[in-house]
């Protein structure tokens, strides 16, 4: 677009925004949410309308429209990630933002084509201008959704990891760290960190892994679990594995798995007791 036409479509742009804003602000017109909950009431609406309206304002009337990396069209930019933020953050849709970009824009174009007195063969520059800052627009909604969904599964992938490694101190320096599904390499490294912290922290002299929860174990698996065991060794704390089922023990005798010097109990109760009876601590029924 030239500067000729820029100058002549910010002129009329600011002479319009006030027949322009109250298009955009009807109450009703524009909704984020479900039929039965709206995530934005009419006066934010018209807040985010009359904030669009300057941002573009702004944009046009800057020393050069088509610059998409001038800070007038970053700010535009900002404002609609921000918007797409909050939507998602308020359980809306990215598609609810997408549709009130494509309204601002066909909003927009049709208040400015009514009484522009611009030639039509320019009409169609004006025309082309819009339609590619509201592409470069809903690129940048579509932008932060991806971020903050990635935000979102690292924030649940962090959850997971830290509720895959339930890790809890039973008594003064005896930790125990229930197993549960299958141990790949990335998971073994997490339970390891995760345990070794522990180990560190609490200065615990025992730590008794429970595989009640693991039902399969391959070469692979059991690898990983002698490296963990070793690795609290290397800390100068005892581990001992309890639960282990028929199947698995089955399993570590046909893959040639050497358990030397690693202790073993049939239950989480026996591993405990070990656990006790090593720290020098009686455990009595009282008496009733």
């Amino acid at each position: 677009m030239n500067r000729k036409l820029s100058e002549k479509l910010s002129a009329l742009f600011s002479l319009k925004i006030g027949n322009i804003s109250p298009l955009l602000a009807e109450p009703g017109k524009i909704h984020f949410g479900s039929d039965s909950s709206n995530l934005m009431d009419d006066d934010e609406i018209a807040d985010l309308s009359a904030e669009f309206l300057s941002l573009m304002a702004e944009l046009l009337g800057s020393k050069n429209p088509d610059d998409r990396q001038s800070p007038e069209f970053h700010a535009l930019e900002m404002f609609f990630a921000s918007l797409s933020h909050k939507i998602l953050m308020r359980g809306g849709r990215v598609e609810e933002v997408v549709r009130y970009t494509q309204l601002l824009q066909y909003t927009l174009i049709e208040a400015l084509e009514k009484d522009s007195g611009i030639p039509f063969t320019e009409s169609r520059s004006v025309l082309h201008y819009f339609t590619g800052v509201f592409n470069e627009l809903i690129m940048a909604v579509f932008r932060s959704y991806l971020e903050e969904r990635e935000r979102v599964l690292e924030a649940q992938a962090a959850e997971l990891r830290e509720t895959s490694t339930p890790i809890t101190e039973i008594w003064d320096g005896v930790l125990t760290l229930p197993i549960i599904g299958t141990l790949d390499s990335s998971r073994t490294m997490l339970v390891m960190e995760a345990l070794l912290s522990r180990v560190a922290k609490d200065h615990a002299e025992v730590v008794v892994m429970d595989l009640t929860g693991v039902q399969n174990i391959d070469s692979q698996v059991s690898h990983h679990l002698i490296q963990i065991v070793r690795a609290v060794q290397l800390m100068g704390s005892s581990a001992i594995i309890t639960g282990i089922q028929p199947e698995i023990a089955r399993a570590l005798i046909s893959l040639n798995i050497d358990l030397t010097g690693v202790t073993t109990r049939a239950s989480l109760s026996d591993g405990l007791k070990e656990a006790f009876r090593r720290l020098g601590i009686q455990v009595s029924h009282k008496a009733s």
